[in-house]
């Protein structure tokens, strides 16, 4: 029992894994809710690009669980595209790496299904195999979609939802907001069984303060991510914990809970400046 409580699932963020003993508790469900460009996607892509090395080297180390396999759930964009952005962000050695390295699941044909857009915006095929897909997914919901998905990935892997954005308003509307707040607390329990870690990403001021805190509720740890103001004119990225349930206590022992963010070409996401609780 003792061992199993040690083990932890590297976030591939070298400055930030020591903070956290060696990464993430296994089976937690994270929600990284950030402004606009304040590091939150930064974090994630960062995640996977170093994960990737590391699966490859076999470095892992004591009490250090490497995902079994990586899924990149999107609701609206393409595969081709989220790899372009990585390596002409950061690393285009990589490309090839992460795109054999990373299980995607493209589900934007539901979403876009439900909307205005026309179909050849969005989908492949004829116009009648267009129709055909459309009616064979038209008694399932994106929700029911995504837990086949989630069904489908092996124990101790690691799952990145991209993004909760995408799905979430109409979800927190009226009836079906309840049916949402079950499914992301089903997912929760559903991790803890699979030793599963999911990420799961949503742009802050999207929804209302108190429909995020409901989401907040459903996860075991949210990271959030915003711009302050540095002075001279100058704006600085800063991450900080808002809960890390089994974690947050040695966090606060050590004032490791809020950080100063810088993101480079180089080196990718980093935390900085170690900060004290404010």
């Amino acid at each position: 029992m003792h061992d199993r409580l040690q083990l932890r699932m590297p976030t591939g963020i070298a400055s930030l894994d020591p903070v956290l003993d060696g990464g993430v508790p296994p089976g937690s469900v994270v929600l990284l809710l950030g402004e606009h460009g304040a590091g939150s996607v930064e974090f994630v892509q960062t995640s996977l690009m170093n994960l990737c090395i590391l699966k490859r080297s076999g470095a892992a180390g004591e009490h250090l669980l490497l995902p079994e396999s990586v899924a990149y759930v999107t609701f609206t964009r393409m595969q081709e595209d989220i790899l372009e952005e990585i390596a002409l962000s950061f690393n285009p050695g990589l490309y090839e790496q992460l795109e054999t390295g990373i299980v995607f699941h493209d589900l934007s044909e539901l979403y876009f299904d439900a909307s205005i857009v026309p179909p050849g915006w969005y989908g492949e095929g004829s116009v009648i195999e267009r129709l055909q897909k459309k009616q064979r997914r038209e008694d399932g919901s994106i929700l029911a979609e995504l837990s086949r998905v989630l069904d489908g990935c092996p124990k101790n892997s690691l799952v990145i939802l991209d993004s909760l954005t995408d799905i979430a308003p109409p979800q927190m509307e009226g009836v079906r907001r309840h049916a949402f707040v079950a499914f992301l607390r089903g997912l929760q329990r559903a991790a803890k069984r699979r030793n599963t870690t999911v990420y799961l990403l949503l742009t802050s001021g999207i929804l209302d303060r108190s429909q995020e805190l409901e989401i907040a509720d459903c996860v075991d740890a949210t990271i959030l991510f915003h711009w302050e103001e540095a002075g001279a004119q100058r704006r600085q990225r800063v991450m900080y914990f808002g809960k890390f349930r089994g974690v947050m206590p040695r966090l606060e022992d050590r004032d490791l809970v809020r950080f100063a963010v810088s993101i480079s070409a180089t080196g990718g996401f980093e935390v900085r400046n170690i900060r004290v609780v404010v």
